[in-house]
């Protein structure tokens, strides 16, 4: 197969951690990035999660237009508002920046993962953003279902017949799990789904957040729960926490002027990490039990258990995933950060052309997490595409209007796993008109449900008993329109000149503010205090540096985007401190 044409690449749009993979010189290449966003792609400002999570978010969210979450910061002294399908496309943008580089080309197409529970709106969404970022999308894919692809290739050639997968994949903000089969012949079959889009590394960060806020209050009765800059400084420790735990039974946090002048210092353990997030262990494991009971397969007839994302790392979710499995070796043959996007860059290649015959054979069948059907009467949900069925999918199914004599009904769509439609999510709705009076039962109105390749949803209906045609697509409500998305495309240029020297001024202001306090630091350490005063500093001397450090850190923080020559300034007077402290 021929190598010569410009592949699409693959995206991972992870929450905390982003990865653009592109096929060249007859492998996968990898490329990472940082971000967070997606836990507010396709939500609603007042939606209970989203209200949730601004209590512990270091940026502030407000409601906008149609009730659409908004980030509000503020940029080049002026407040700017961004939609969350906004800060994604720029994340979008970047790795396609990045490819570009990469590969000496321009790059138009790519295979975009989402979690596997995505919702419509959600998926709508993410494209949305890949339009405002300029990438054509030829396919959405679910997380778990590339890291299965990344693992087939991998393993391709000890598969004899077919084998049972279970993909575990725990993130930074979302969680999948998946049960897959894979044969010799490259063919990869979803057989069922499950998980949770808000939970992942982020919300054990927030558990381990909300300890040390009360730590705080208890041993300095203050209390930082408001107080935003604190909040992020203090969750960057976790992160690292986190991490370290992974690998060692302890760790300290150590921060110093985390609110009001306060050092906090802090010892925490794996074992108090494990009690507070115990949880959200659990129903990850709870999770994978209802997998496998969806696709009705015992835990012996799964031959591989396959871990990807970051948080999989975690001792504690290896152990309980073992014991779920009876000792059963988990797979980490693969890199859990960069499977995903690795799986989703196979795609990308076999889509485009390029690459291997391996690459060229896969064969994908995918699945619709959720089901799908219309409300009737007695807010019953009449199921048109139950859950775990292939996709690319069509059904239609014939309804009456409730009452005699009924010129137009209203259709709506719902998306969940309840009876009752208030149980589930309510995707859109839309009303059909021009119905012949008639007696009830006699009018028929045919509604047809499409799934695409992506697992984007499209509803029509028609009125066909006297031959009338009458057909309505949804358009989603919580998606962008198209005036939208061109505005952002042109807002995102005009940004992105910009954006590089203001991600420089934000790092030398906060490096001024750690030199700041690293000084009020060693300015009170006893040794140098004693140095200082055989070269004839006085009571006086030390008041007033001290004061000129608390003024400096105090600045700092009134002024978090001044500019560079004002930093400049304060820079120098700083480092004549250090001097004199040296």
């Amino acid at each position: 197969m021929s190598t010569s044409r410009v592949p699409a690449i693959g995206i991972d749009l992870g929450t905390t951690y982003s990865c653009v993979a592109v096929w060249q010189h007859n492998r996968i290449e990898i490329i990472a990035n940082d971000q967070d966003v997606k836990r507010l792609i396709g939500r609603k400002a007042s939606d209970k999660i989203v209200q949730e999570d601004m209590k512990l978010w270091s940026f502030k969210v407000i409601a906008g237009t149609d009730d659409k979450p908004k980030i509000a910061v503020t940029y080049k002294n002026e407040a700017k508002e961004f939609v969350a399908e906004e800060i994604s496309s720029m994340v979008l943008a970047k790795m396609k920046g990045i490819a570009e580089t990469f590969l000496g080309t321009r790059v138009e197409q790519a295979v975009i993962t989402v979690p596997a529970y995505f919702n419509d709106s959600q998926r709508q969404s993410t494209k949305d953003a890949a339009m405002v970022a300029g990438l054509e999308v030829l396919r959405m894919i679910h997380e778990p279902t590339a890291a299965a692809i990344a693992y087939a290739l991998d393993k391709r050639a000890d598969v004899d017949g077919k084998m049972n997968v279970l993909v575990f994949d725990l993130g930074g903000g979302t969680f999948d799990v998946s049960v897959l089969t894979i044969d010799d012949e490259g063919v990869i079959e979803v057989k069922a789904t499950g998980g949770d889009t808000h939970l992942g590394g982020e919300d054990f960060d927030n558990r381990m957040v909300n300890y040390f806020v009360n730590e705080f209050k208890r041993k300095h009765n203050a209390d930082i729960s408001k107080n935003q800059k604190a909040l992020g400084r203090l969750r960057v420790q976790c992160e690292r926490a986190k991490r370290t735990i992974s690998t060692a039974f302890q760790t300290t946090i150590d921060i110093d002027c985390l609110f009001d002048g306060i050092d906090f210092s802090a010892t925490f353990t794996r074992a108090k990490f494990e009690e507070v997030n115990m949880v959200f262990f659990k129903k990850c494991m709870d999770a994978v039990k209802t997998c496998l009971a969806d696709v009705k397969m015992s835990k012996d007839s799964i031959d591989e258990v396959v871990l990807v994302g970051g948080s999989t790392r975690i001792p504690k979710i290896q152990e309980l995933l073992q014991e779920l499995f009876d000792g059963k070796l988990l797979c980490q043959q693969i890199n859990p950060d960069e499977a995903v996007a690795y799986g989703a860059g196979i795609l990308a290649a076999n889509l485009s052309g390029v690459g291997d015959e391996t690459v060229q054979a896969l064969a994908l069948i995918d699945i619709t997490p959720l089901s799908l059907g219309v409300g009737c009467e007695k807010d019953v949900m009449a199921v048109l595409i139950p859950k775990n069925s292939p996709i690319p999918i069509k059904k239609e199914k014939t309804f009456c209007p409730a009452y005699d004599n009924q010129t137009s009904v209203t259709i709506l769509v719902y998306q969940g796993e309840r009876s009752k439609c208030t149980g589930n999510h309510l995707l859109s709705q839309f009303r059909l008109s021009g119905l012949p009076s008639a007696l009830r039962g006699e009018v028929k109105i045919n509604v047809c449900f499409e799934i695409d390749a992506n697992g984007i949803l499209q509803v029509s209906a028609k009125e066909t008993t006297k031959g009338s045609n009458s057909a309505i697509k949804i358009t989603n409500n919580d998606s962008l329109t198209r005036e939208e998305i061109m505005k952002m495309i042109e807002d995102a240029e005009r940004y992105k000149l910009e954006d590089e020297a203001h991600m420089e001024k934000e790092r030398a202001h906060t490096d001024l503010t750690n030199h700041a306090c690293k000084l009020r630091t060693k300015i009170k350490d006893y040794k140098v205090r004693m140095k200082l005063r055989k070269t004839g500093f006085s009571v006086k001397d030390f008041e007033a540096i001290d004061q000129q450090i608390e003024e400096a850190i105090k600045w700092l923080d009134e002024h978090p985007h001044v500019n560079f020559d004002e930093l400049e300034d304060k820079e120098l007077e700083l480092n004549a401190i250090a001097d004199l402290l040296s």
